[in-house]
């Protein structure tokens, strides 16, 4: 049996051996920007580090722990699973119960009219997956140049070759030869900075409907083959959509025949307090893309969502074509499975899409009081258990901070400091939060008043500096 390692032991392996993602290299393979935080257990809303540091989890990892930590039923599903059959592949008609059982499951409770799922690992490989369904449904159609794929500026959609171009985030981009040509992106519905002087949010959605076919004109109609968006911009900063946005972009959708893909990794399973963001924006996809909540990040579990208009079209060409030539090792791995129809079991049982919009709504009410006329407070926006505090250094006149004062990544520190995991959203200063569904009001209080100490201790910090007045 190995022995444990010390925890500078661990640190320096981890130093030494892991390449880890959005991370600083140098300065943290040699030190400069101190240990790793070595995560070692967790229970409901709230982690432990190695040191005997508890934080709650006000982010649920990434948008991703729905049910929260410690759920033992969803790793006794796992290890019955694993003593049963830890593995085998979905090739060439092989399944297993769960895997069954799940897949009627989210067709039955996903928006528009889905047919079948196909299965990965990530948000990411089910974009990917999904890029290629569209060049796949448009030339079993005869229509071969509608391929390219329309996304919006802050839109995330991933970080792999195709998913990374969908993402509309730069940084995502620099250094990596992305995004790649066939991928365009149209402005981000994003009413404060995006609208002109008194245009309402109903105009404004109309504008950017506008504009959108306008690409759409100018590219040219037998080339666009679709569209991604989240219902709801997540890692582009926590927005939720103007009024009337989604239902003037799906009039000129299907005026030019352009498929609909409803990237639903983070707003799918309750986390904006309906099964799907979808259900709550009035949105019909052709597509659904879900990760995250699928499995509550117990496994690796992704799934793109195939509609009925795309399955036919797949359906009626098989004999010419010969089979579905897309897959993976691991599509519909049995452990992914059993995750998460025990997830899925939870979130059901507890109710907490109901619990996600009444204590998303009180979240969103106490960061309005507490925060809405602060000096240094553009805006306070959310729905359901997805909310940010948007800062800048004068409101009245719009007026960004430096890039460099970086206020943002100052105050998600200063939380953090005390207890609190709160995101800097990138490309902006603003904090998020995305907590587990199974949050309480008394944890919502709890985060409110860390986050309202952060805020304090930084903008005091900044009076100092002179970048706003004390």
């Amino acid at each position: 049996m190995r022995e444990p390692e010390s925890l500078d032991q661990i640190a320096a392996y981890d130093r030494a051996s892991v390449l880890h993602p959005i991370t600083q290299l140098h300065s943290y393979a040699t030190g400069q920007a101190g240990d790793p935080t070595i995560v070692e257990t967790a229970q409901g809303i709230r982690i432990r580090d190695a040191q005997g540091n508890e934080y709650i989890d006000g982010f649920a990892g990434l948008y991703c722990m729905n049910i929260g930590y410690g759920r033992t039923e969803v790793a006794e599903a796992i290890a019955r699973q694993a003593h049963r059959l830890a593995y085998y592949h979905s090739y060439a008609a092989h399944t297993t119960d769960e895997l069954a059982v799940l897949s009627h499951r989210l067709v039955s409770m996903a928006p528009g009219r889905m047919s079948k799922v196909f299965y990965g690992l990530s948000g990411s490989d089910a974009n990917e997956t999904q890029a290629k369904l569209v060049w796949y449904y448009h030339n079993l159609r005869g229509q071969p140049r509608k391929k390219k794929i329309i996304s919006r500026e802050r839109g995330y959609h991933g970080s792999s070759v195709m998913s990374g171009s969908m993402t509309g985030i730069g940084f995502y981009h620099e250094h990596m030869d992305l995004p790649l040509p066939m991928v365009l992106h149209t402005g981000v519905p994003h009413h404060y900075w995006g609208a002109e002087a008194g245009e309402s949010e109903r105009e404004f959605s109309a504008r950017r409907a506008a504009e959108l076919e306008a690409m759409i004109v100018r590219e040219g109609p037998e080339t666009i083959g679709a569209f991604i968006g989240e219902p709801v911009l997540g890692t582009g900063g926590i927005i939720p959509p103007p009024q009337g946005y989604w239902e003037a972009i799906q009039a000129v959708l299907r005026k030019y025949e352009v498929l609909l893909i409803a990237d639903e990794v983070i707003t799918g399973f309750g986390r904006i307090g309906t099964p799907f963001g979808s259900h709550l924006y009035g949105l019909e996809p052709d597509l659904v893309s879900i990760a995250k909540g699928l499995t509550s990040a117990y496994a690796p579990l992704s799934g793109a969502l195939v509609g009925e208009k795309v399955y036919r079209v797949m359906d009626e060409a098989a004999e010419r074509v010969g089979p579905f030539n897309h897959g993976f090792t691991y599509s519909g791995h049995p452990l992914g499975a059993a995750a998460a129809n025990a997830a899925l079991d939870i979130l059901e049982r507890e109710r907490l899409a109901d619990n996600a919009r009444e204590v998303g709504g009180y979240l969103l009410e106490r960061l309005r009081a507490t925060f809405s006329d602060g000096p240094i407070v553009a805006e306070v926006r959310g729905i359901g258990m997805l909310a940010a505090i948007e800062f800048v250094a004068d409101p009245a006149r719009k007026r960004r901070f430096p890039a460099d004062l970086k206020v943002g990544a100052r105050i998600s520190a200063a939380a953090r400091q005390r207890g609190l995991i709160a995101r800097a959203m990138p490309q902006s200063d603003a904090l998020g939060f995305a907590p587990p569904l199974i949050a309480t009001r008394a944890d919502v209080d709890a985060m409110v008043e860390i986050a309202a100490r952060a805020v304090r201790e930084v903008m005091d910090e900044l009076a100092r500096q002179g970048a706003v007045l004390s």
